[in-house]
């Protein structure tokens, strides 16, 4: 795992039990342009990943949640960005026992859940991300980086034990 993926997700790991750092299978990131096209390149992104990792049982779900954080950070945080700093950035990284799907933007203002409207045209992101993750949150990023990351986690079937 890079430092840069390191350091966004330091807040992430406080109150999870500790990671052995060999234990780490993948890492994985891109840089996602600001353009809403660039959300069907983020979904593809996770597929190849997840399939070179041989997840593809969780494919589906882990896309449909980075569609919507993607879709999010550049819905709500790219705006009003200056272009300076409107770096918005996709991480996937897998461990034995879980994924993480990260997406760090520029903004520091918090993600809103709201009510799920069925019949809305949007303002279900949050819902979907909960509904399909094991867990989501966000947190403001420290030090030289500037604004969040919004994650969610997948928790891993264990690996089959064969017999001998």
């Amino acid at each position: 795992m890079g430092t840069e993926a390191a350091a966004v997700l330091a807040p992430l790991w406080r109150g999870l039990p500790p990671l052995d750092s060999g234990a780490v299978d993948g890492a994985a990131s891109c840089a996602i342009s600001g353009s809403h096209e660039s959300v069907s390149g983020a979904r593809a992104f996770t597929h190849t990943t997840l399939r070179h990792w041989e997840l593809t049982d969780l494919s589906d779900d882990v896309a449909l949640v980075v569609s919507e954080l993607v879709t999010n950070a550049l819905r709500h945080a790219l705006a009003g960005c200056n272009g300076q700093d409107a770096a918005v950035r996709l991480h996937l990284m897998r461990w034995t026992s879980r994924l993480v799907c990260a997406v760090r933007d520029p903004s520091t203002a918090s993600p809103v859940a709201g009510v799920a409207d069925v019949g809305a045209e949007s303002g279900r992101g949050l819902y979907l991300v909960d509904s399909f993750s094991d867990s989501w949150g966000w947190h403001p990023l420290d030090g030289p980086m500037h604004g969040k990351v919004v994650w969610a986690v997948f928790h891993l079937p264990a690996p089959a034990v064969q017999a001998d």
